[in-house]
């Protein structure tokens, strides 16, 4: 008995006799039973030690083939020459840009498109119109021709170096901005094997997986907004494709406290930022405002709401939001949710927010009339406070800073003439007239600005100071890039009052363009509108082929091209169908 207690407290006292004690206590077995359990279970300790060693073993062999193997293939490598080395990491990254494309291509629902009137239409029976139409044409294929030559597949061109060109509105990736932009004014103007170029170059080499950082806004309406209208007078389905692609890759800007979109976006990360210069890291009135024509079309054709929910909650916000002078200032901060600066312009910063009020409402076939209301408000205030006469008789649109009006137009502003025009029917207390009116005098005001210069183009901004009028005034305001806005105007104010003289102030500028802009490798922006021997800034602006050719060539055809009762222009000038309420589910 006394043997048997000492073993007990020798076992008690060790870790062996805890287990021992545990196992006796739980199974209710004899000693002999345990030890025979200790045994099987060291042999199968000893079996996993000697498993593990083997693993580890083997493990260590992989990884010594492996390396060897890497060795054995660089030296292969150094052995070829560096264009056969170029060629092999061309191949993989084809194959990886292929597997992207196959991972990105998800096929979308099948939807009934819009009632599409007026696409292959517009030839003028006056043999005069015929052969200045004919002439905007030919500006168009020597401007398309060039970049087709020298800068194909980069965002712009720079004609007299005869090289590509880009700004950092597209990033450090080369998207041929071009190429999407002008697609949708070549099928129109009958440029088809052009249009097919551009399409196959789509097709193949527009690619979103890119590391590069792009403007919201700026991508929204070039590029998305081009693929769409491409898509609509085509119907082929690469560029809705496309199209739904990249607004996957926008979508992450709108990742803000506020739901109002950064406005830049690293297409690959999905990381968000604004422009340094924009009033303490604020949002833009007219880059997240110019997103609803858009976003709606993508939504109709994916049957997602999430674009719609997007721009509609922006609209939300603003409906909420006190407004000084009932004017909206150009800075909202995305993470606060309130004004910046108090600078308030229906020119650069404002203006096609204004526009995208207006054109929504229209767009929806006049049912979204909450649109409107907005519309209508906005630009109450801005004939209150901000539109004036100067001493010589000009009606001008200046523009609010901290509390006064500064008086001086911009080019941009000019755009507004013509949204006056096309809001004037259904415009409150039967006040079509009065701004049809309005339109015509913002119309002269900028005629006004190019007729007063040497060229006949008109500057980047004019002042009304004084005994200055319609004329710019500093140095950096007097060059002219190939801009739209004004030669805009005269096509809305043609299409709703037929005036010859819009078509005579449109023929100006077209021959203004084709003298002083046009060189041998294409047409380029000129920085001094006053001086008789200017000089070239050497781009030709991607928009100068989505608008300002597209528009001449309209004010030059029949309106049965692109009637406005069925088609909307978004703010790049590419154009979009109406869609009604029947045909969008999640319209409120």
């Amino acid at each position: 008995s006394i043997s048997i207690f000492f073993f007990f407290f020798l076992v008690v006292a060790s870790k062996l006799g805890k287990l021992c004690m545990i196992y006796l206590l739980c199974r209710r077995k004899s000693l002999s039973d345990f030890f025979k359990w200790m045994i099987a279970r060291c042999a199968f300790a000893h079996i996993l030690i000697c498993v593990s060693r083997e693993e580890e073993e083997r493990l260590r062999n992989k990884i010594r083939a492996d390396h060897e193997k890497a060795l054995e293939e660089a030296k292969e490598k150094l052995k070829k020459s560096r264009d056969e080395i170029q060629a092999e990491i061309q191949t993989e990254k084809n194959k990886v840009v292929q597997e992207l494309k196959k991972k990105d291509s998800k096929p979308l629902p099948p939807v009934p498109l819009p009632n599409l009137i007026g696409i292959n239409s517009g030839e003028p029976a006056d043999p005069d119109i015929r052969e200045k139409r004919n002439k905007i044409k030919e500006m168009m294929k020597h401007a398309w021709d060039n970049y087709r030559q020298y800068g194909w597949g980069h965002n712009e061109l720079k004609p007299i170096a005869r090289k590509g060109h880009s700004t950092n509105i597209f990033g450090n990736s080369q998207m041929g901005a071009t190429i999407v932009d002008a697609l949708d004014t070549l099928y129109i103007m009958g440029l088809h094997d052009e249009f097919r170029e551009g399409q196959e170059w789509i097709d193949k080499n527009l690619d979103f997986s890119v590391n590069s950082e792009v403007s919201v806004f700026e991508v929204n309406i070039r590029f998305i907004g081009g693929l769409l209208a491409a898509y609509y007078l085509s119907g082929q389905e690469v560029f809705k494709i496309k199209a739904v692609q990249l607004a996957g890759k926008l979508l992450p800007a709108f990742n803000t406290p506020t739901g109002i979109p950064w406005a830049m976006v690293n297409l690959k990360s999905g990381v968000g930022r604004n422009w340094g210069w924009a009033s303490a890291g604020s949002s833009i009135l007219a880059e997240f405002g110019t997103l609803h024509m858009e976003f709606v079309h993508l939504s109709y054709l994916t049957g997602d709401p999430v674009y719609y929910n997007k721009v509609m909650h922006i609209r939300k916000l603003l409906q909420k939001m006190d407004r000084p002078n009932g004017l909206y200032p150009n800075y909202l901060n995305p993470r606060t949710g309130r004004w910046g600066q108090h600078h308030t312009s229906v020119g650069g910063l404002g203006d096609s927010f204004y526009e995208y009020l207006l054109k929504a409402w229209l767009m929806s076939d006049k049912m979204d009339t909450e649109a409107r209301k907005m519309y209508d408000d906005a630009i109450e205030a801005i004939e209150k406070h901000l539109v004036r006469k100067s001493n010589g008789g000009l009606t001008f649109i200046g523009e609010w800073k901290n509390g006064h009006l500064e008086r001086k137009m911009g080019h941009l502003t000019c755009f507004a003439g013509g949204m006056f025009a096309l809001g004037a029917d259904g415009s409150r207390d039967d006040k079509a007239g009065h701004y049809l009116q309005l339109g015509a005098e913002i119309a002269h005001t900028c005629h006004e600005s190019y007729d007063r210069t040497t060229l006949k183009l008109g500057p980047e901004a004019f002042k009304f100071d004084g005994g200055v009028e319609a004329v710019a005034v500093r140095q950096n305001e007097k060059y002219y890039i190939l801009r739209p806005e004004v030669i805009e105007t005269y096509w809305y104010m043609w299409r709703f009052t037929h005036d010859p003289k819009y078509r005579q102030w449109g023929w100006e500028a077209t021959q203004a363009i084709d003298k002083y802009c046009r060189v041998s490798g294409g047409f380029s922006g000129v920085k001094d509108v006053y001086s008789s021997s200017p000089t070239y800034d050497d781009v030709q602006q991607s928009f100068f082929l989505a608008e300002t050719l597209k528009y001449l060539y309209l004010l030059f055809s029949n309106d049965d091209l692109l009637p406005l009762d069925n088609w909307v222009f978004n703010t790049e000038a590419h154009p979009l169908p109406h869609i009604d309420k029947l045909k969008v589910q999640f319209y409120t």
